[in-house]
């Protein structure tokens, strides 16, 4: 690379038209006769030979020279230019794919199992709010997606009426999704988040849980012309990079976030299929073949016995929480058993650990998983541990949206 910039520009030229020449020649060698590749092999090498020592004369001329052998011995291709286009757009793939694949690999955050770490999609009722203005002009809605990953929205009801019918998702596009509900005589249309939204209710129907869940429409509530039916800020999840290639050298270290495949993860209950089996889950690994772990009614997790605390590498944000405070979904407040979790919910989110005398030892070549929203986390207290090949790798960067997370991983 030095060398070509010592050259002269005509100098460079001959070089470039030198490989442009040795490339159809290779492509075509095994079609064409000996003379012919003869001839254009050693046209190439007397014009190289004075790339570097001949003035831009003999340069020219040496380049009229390999052109004249070229066209008359090489085959034209049809459409050059479209070929070339087609060899770039290919190589381009071919990189993204080798990067995918063993460096960097792109992942959306599902769920909000991770915050205040991490953020999955967040969808917040406005309807209460009288001081939020849903901007007006489209372009400042279009940058606000853009940048922030925050969209609106706004239906309005334009007759009296009460929640006749929903009718079930459509998919519009491959990335679009609306769904329509009728308000007395009237349809309206509500563009969805292409996200999952996992019901806050159980037994929710899937088709009604944006909606009725996060939307908060009611279908007894008579709406009056000018109401609003639906009015919603969405926060799009993060959007992150998974480094592949550090787990090639090193095992995976406690407290580090990690993302993993679900292939494979049964319930230790049930021994049936504990989640979906073809998804990717986010989660701050805590634990390692043969280490026994307990969670104490302090909300602090036990490694063989040794606490975890503020101190413990990758733990300084989890245990930060006040131990007199209640813990509050989407905030840190550690890790709770199934004893202090019944406290707060009526689901028994720890089945494996019952109180804090439980003790779980994780499998030889297996990673014990816990969710740092501990009071909205389906993690290893309800599943149990997953062999470590199931592991990605570990979370990298945030590269969307533009939020206080975005950037490398701090820890």
């Amino acid at each position: 690379m030095i060398l070509s910039w010592l050259l002269t520009r005509t100098g460079r030229q001959a070089a470039n038209f030198c490989r442009h020449v040795q490339k159809a020649l290779s492509a075509q060698r095994d079609m064409l006769s000996h003379q012919a590749n003869d001839a254009v092999a050693a046209a190439i090498s007397d014009l190289r030979k004075h790339v570097r020592s001949a003035d831009n004369e003999t340069l020219r001329q040496g380049m009229a020279k390999l052109e004249k052998i070229a066209a008359k011995w090489l085959k034209p291709h049809p459409h050059a230019s479209i070929r070339e286009n087609i060899e770039v757009v290919l190589v381009a793939i071919s990189v993204a794919l080798a990067i995918r694949t063993f460096f960097l690999q792109p992942f959306k955050i599902p769920t909000g199992s991770m915050q205040p770490t991490l953020y999955g999609i967040t969808c917040e009722d406005l309807r209460d709010d009288p001081t939020v203005r849903i901007p007006a002009a489209w372009w400042r809605r279009v940058l606000g997606v853009v940048w922030t990953g925050v969209s609106f929205r706004h239906v309005v009801a334009e007759d009296d009426g009460k929640l006749e019918a929903i009718e079930p998702v459509q998919r519009i596009f491959p990335f679009v999704t609306r769904q329509r509900l009728k308000v007395g005589e009237k349809w309206h249309s509500v563009w969805l988040p292409v996200e999952n939204l996992s019901p806050k209710r159980p037994h929710m129907n899937p088709q009604e849980v944006f909606l009725l869940d996060y939307a908060g429409v009611e279908p007894e509530h008579l709406y009056h012309k000018g109401d609003d039916i639906v009015k919603v800020r969405i926060k799009n999840g993060d959007h992150l990079f998974v480094d592949r290639l550090s787990y090639n050298f090193r095992r995976p270290k406690r407290g580090e976030i990690v993302v993993f495949e679900t292939k494979g993860i049964m319930s230790p209950l049930t021994g049936q299929p504990a989640m979906p089996q073809d998804q990717f889950y986010v989660k701050r690994l805590i634990a390692l073949g043969g280490e026994s772990v307990s969670i104490g009614n302090d909300r602090h997790v036990r490694i063989k016995g040794q606490r975890l605390d503020a101190s413990t590498p990758h733990f300084e944000n989890v245990y930060t929480f006040i131990p007199a405070q209640a813990p509050k979904d989407g905030h840190y407040s550690g890790h709770l058993n199934g004893h202090t979790a019944s406290q707060f919910t009526q689901n028994q989110i720890a089945p494996l650990f019952r109180d804090e005398k439980a003790i779980f030892t994780v499998r030889a070549r297996h990673c014990l998983v816990l969710g740092d929203n501990t009071l909205n986390s389906s993690d290893g207290r309800t599943w149990g541990d997953f062999s470590r090949t199931n592991v990605i790798g570990k979370y990298c960067c945030v590269y969307w949206p533009i939020s206080s997370r975005f950037g490398w991983a701090a820890d």
